[in-house]
């Protein structure tokens, strides 16, 4: 029970579906070649690139019983407090805690939603999952709210996707499906890099006086 309260893999992350991505970022992007626009693109995707390797490496320790764990755990927990951190940088310390704290539900009901399966508990399961869906809106509300540019129906795709694309990751890994757990994992990689440029472009687009060297 302890450790699957850690399967904070398969949460914390915002990802938007590659068609409605793909264009968004097209648009964003023109213009927003400054090296500080160029950093803070790069910065971004190392901060969900970690957070996609470190939640595959808690659901390989979880579903294959591997040694390391807690120390995987502590550092995909250190991933959320870098999320709020890169947040609170542009949008003021309460925001960023205020993101953190929902990323830290997230990961709970997703503990949740874990649990339930593994034991086949049909009920408890379609419970956890509206509640997890239900703070995947607010997380997506929140975003939405804080930059224009972020729109609430692509907050909302983005974040039901990655539930998604996550569950078939984790699932596949239970079910043994080796095949289908690279590719999901691929599936996971691709869409968080370009949700990574995303939320980028809506940062330089907000705030251009900061992007114009």
């Amino acid at each position: 029970m302890k450790k699957y309260i850690f399967l904070s893999a398969v949460i914390a992350a915002t990802v938007i579906s590659y068609t409605a991505i793909g264009q968004t970022t097209m648009n964003h992007s023109e213009g927003t070649s400054s090296a500080s626009a160029c950093q803070l693109k790069t910065a971004m995707r190392q901060l969900w690139e970690d957070h996609v390797t470190w939640t595959r490496n808690v659901i390989l320790c979880l579903t294959d019983d591997l040694p390391g764990t807690d120390q995987a755990v502590k550092r995909l927990l250190k991933n959320q407090d870098d999320i709020g951190n890169a947040v609170s940088s542009f949008y003021g310390q309460e925001a960023g805690r205020s993101l953190t704290g929902l990323l830290y539900d997230h990961i709970k009901i997703a503990a949740e939603v874990v649990q339930e399966a593994k034991a086949g508990n049909t009920q408890k399961l379609d419970d956890a999952n509206k509640r997890w869906f239900a703070n995947a809106d607010e997380i997506s509300g929140f975003l939405s709210k804080a930059n224009p540019n972020w729109a609430l129906a692509d907050m909302k795709k983005m974040m039901h996707d990655h539930l998604q694309l996550t569950t078939d990751e984790a699932v596949s890994r239970l079910k043994k499906d080796y095949d289908a757990d690279v590719l999901a994992y691929d599936k996971v990689h691709k869409e968080i890099l370009e949700m990574s440029d995303m939320l980028a472009d809506g940062i330089i687009k907000q705030f251009p006086q900061k992007f114009n060297q």
